[in-house]
């Protein structure tokens, strides 16, 4: 069996958990966290960065311990200046760790647990149970059309020096697959009652058709730095969960302040 098609079909559960929600989802939410932020602290030691990981770790889990149907900023913001003043004196106490692994131990935790934890969030929201599979649908359809537009059409590069084989015509063809997606989704939940003006769907998915290859572009850009192919081979025929996750840690991102701030749920 494809390698891929093995993958897809260990990645299968996810579905049934965004169907439940509630604490399932964020409970495997807090798992994909866990498993990411290995994944990010494991390859940066190939640059002989040493991340403080079960630092980051424990703000992970107490993250999710403490996540509500709404982040408590006040909380949240309190417990980063704390972890920052704590993994600061460190490098003063042993100087063989330096201010780079103190950034790079924040940085992880910001960037996967705490965008990963925008899935959760949408799902919390009004029509939650429909409006989290934007997320998923932005980032799969995108990355689909990319690879096919690219494929029978890519000529010109996109970003050599970041990943080789992405070319312009994919990105496009990617932009116009999510755009295109999450207006007709748009179109089947507005039917089903969701009560929101079908144009945010497409505006929602052209921005997530720019900034999901960006997502993608990034874990790409570390893994160019460290050196390494894939973040783990976890996943077959998908490398780890930061090599299938990384366009959707932007989705998520995305899809919570757009609805958050321009749709206003």
């Amino acid at each position: 069996m494809n390698k891929r098609y093995l993958g897809a079909i260990i990645l299968s559960p996810l579905l049934i958990f965004l169907f439940i929600g509630g604490v399932f989802l964020k409970s495997l939410v807090l798992i994909l966290s866990l498993g990411g932020m290995y994944e990010f602290y494991k390859v940066l030691k190939e640059k002989n960065i040493h991340a403080f990981s079960m630092v980051g770790y424990i703000l992970c889990i107490i993250y999710y311990l403490t996540l509500g149907e709404k982040i408590n900023t006040d909380l949240f913001f309190y417990i980063i200046i704390l972890s920052t003043l704590i993994c600061l004196t460190i490098p003063v106490i042993n100087i063989k760790y330096t201010f780079i692994d103190v950034a790079t131990t924040l940085l992880g935790f910001l960037y996967i647990p705490v965008f990963f934890s925008f899935i959760v969030l949408v799902n919390n929201k009004d029509y939650g149970n429909y409006l989290v599979w934007l997320i998923f649908l932005s980032s799969w359809v995108c990355d689909t059309s990319a690879y096919y537009a690219g494929k029978y059409f890519g000529k010109h590069k996109l970003c050599p020096n970041v990943s080789p084989k992405k070319t312009i015509e994919g990105s496009i063809g990617g932009f116009f697959g999510s755009t295109l997606s999450c207006g007709l989704f748009g179109v089947f939940i507005v039917n089903k009652g969701v009560n929101i003006p079908i144009i945010h769907f497409f505006i929602l998915g052209a921005l997530c058709g720019i900034l999901v290859q960006f997502g993608d572009l990034v874990a790409s850009s570390i893994k160019r730095y460290t050196g390494v192919k894939d973040y783990s081979n976890l996943i077959p025929g998908h490398g780890g969960i930061l090599d299938r996750f990384d366009s959707i840690l932007f989705s998520s991102v995305v899809v919570f302040y757009y609805l958050s701030f321009i749709v206003g749920i």
